[in-house]
């Protein structure tokens, strides 16, 4: 049955809980709704002569998607970790092809398992995110049909970009992959457990793990800091330029360049979070055929080049990348399967338990909050004031005030002092962040 439901898309919009991933937009008959931007991300423009399916209040992640019930119909079964979700193998691995290597964020298994898919016909093109488009600053989703249309658009993106709105323009007849966030996975993969036939037409779902995405008006107050006027336009910006883990580079039409390194940059999250990275409480990608993350340790990091966690959860995605690394494209290394965690544990708490607790924190105070179907077993009050002093970072962060600081600090000041920070804030709240980690486990919560 179809209804014509964009009230419910805007009350979603409204309540500042919508992850702009474009689901509403894609499952759309009418082909008249499109994504626009906005300070906070893409958000839905739902047309008047909308025809969207029931099933998007059971598949949107701003609303309420159910992950237990998703796991029993995609899975048949409850993850036995559910930290990091459902696992076939996990790995430590990289691309054997320095060119790949090099442009990837994190040693290009995400690109090169793309450009394998379609050097063997599996699909007919891939969908992935692409910096750029419209304009140098923004960034949206691509139907890339060489593997020469996925190098180019390989790299990380920061800031939100809609991925599902793709939906309503499959050829039929055609196989397609594609690379989207943990919230956008998840929405998918209850399109294709509700039989929706658009989304059937994709046939492996790959992904980074995801901790923060920040609003698009973070490079802006970026340039402002740094004294560039707004004619002096962006020509171009690259999240992660260089050898990994990379550097934030903009380059201005008056042959301006600026350059900050990755752990540096970071000082922007504070200030520009966006609300769907505080209340998706999915970091690896748990509905991904194959999830990816960087391999963030000391070891790998003297090593330089790019090593990422190479998660697989379905056998068919496992026996592709062993094929890979059977024929030399790929280094692959057999992980236990903490190895998936191991390196993120910090994030993993982020996402597993604050992220809980910020949704509660909403509800508490009359605002909108999407459900997920389960909540943690434990928390214990020690982490909720943690959350609590986190939360209110965010919240002043977020002022005008607070970010007048990105003026009156010098950038090189400011990203040593918050990446120095961030290291003893990390040191300090372990004990309470990691506590019972490795024994997480959670509620099941009852449909009403």
């Amino acid at each position: 049955m179809s209804v014509n439901i964009s009230g419910f898309v805007n009350k979603v919009v409204e309540g500042k809980t919508c992850t702009g991933c474009g689901l509403c937009v894609g499952i759309d008959e009418s082909g008249e709704s499109y994504m626009k931007d906005s300070k906070y991300g893409p958000r839905p423009v739902i047309s008047n002569n909308s025809i969207i399916s029931e099933e998007i209040t059971t598949a949107c992640p701003g609303y309420e998607l159910n992950y237990p019930e998703l796991y029993k119909k995609f899975y048949k079964q409850y993850p036995k970790n559910w930290l990091t979700g459902q696992i076939h193998s996990v790995y430590q691995g990289f691309s054997n092809e320095e060119i790949i290597r090099i442009n990837g964020a994190s040693g290009g298994i995400l690109t090169h398992v793309l450009i394998h898919l379609l050097r063997t016909k599996r699909i007919d093109a891939a969908l992935v995110v692409k910096q750029g488009i419209p304009s140098p600053e923004k960034a949206r989703i691509i139907v890339a049909n060489t593997p020469d249309e996925v190098l180019k658009a390989s790299q990380s993106v920061y800031i939100p970009v809609s991925t599902l709105d793709i939906l309503n323009k499959l050829e039929s007849g055609k196989n397609y992959a594609i690379t989207c966030l943990p919230d956008q996975a998840a929405a998918l993969r209850q399109l294709q457990v509700n039989g929706n036939e658009k989304s059937l037409q994709i046939k492996y779902v790959i992904g980074p793990y995801t901790g923060t995405a920040l609003y698009p008006s973070a490079i802006e107050y970026y340039l402002k800091s740094k004294g560039v006027k707004k004619n002096d336009t962006i020509t171009s910006l690259k999240w992660r330029a260089g050898e990994w883990p990379g550097y934030l580079e903009i380059k201005t039409s008056t042959g301006k360049v600026f350059r900050s390194k990755k752990v540096y940059y970071n000082f922007l999250i504070p200030f520009f979070v966006t609300n769907s990275s505080l209340q998706s409480m999915d970091f690896t990608n748990e509905f991904s055929d194959l999830a990816v993350g960087d391999a963030w340790s000391e070891k790998y990091e003297k090593l330089g080049h790019g090593f990422s966690v190479v998660v697989t959860r379905t056998k068919k995605m496992d026996n592709i990348i062993n094929e890979m690394a059977g024929a030399g494209l790929i280094n692959l290394q057999k992980q236990e399967l903490d190895f998936a965690s191991s390196m993120h544990g910090h994030m993993i708490d982020f996402k597993k338990r604050g992220s809980y607790i910020r949704n509660k924190m909403r509800r508490l105070i009359g605002k909108k909050a999407p459900t997920f179907g389960y909540t943690p077993s434990k928390v214990f009050f020690s982490r909720i004031l943690v959350e609590l002093f986190i939360s209110s970072l965010f919240l002043f962060g977020k002022t005008e005030l607070a970010r007048a600081v990105l003026f009156i600090v010098p950038e090189k000041t400011l990203g040593v002092m918050f990446n120095t920070l961030r290291l003893k804030w990390k040191a300090i709240s372990k004990p309470v962040k990691r506590k019972s980690l490795s024994d997480y486990n959670v509620t099941i919560l009852k449909n009403d």
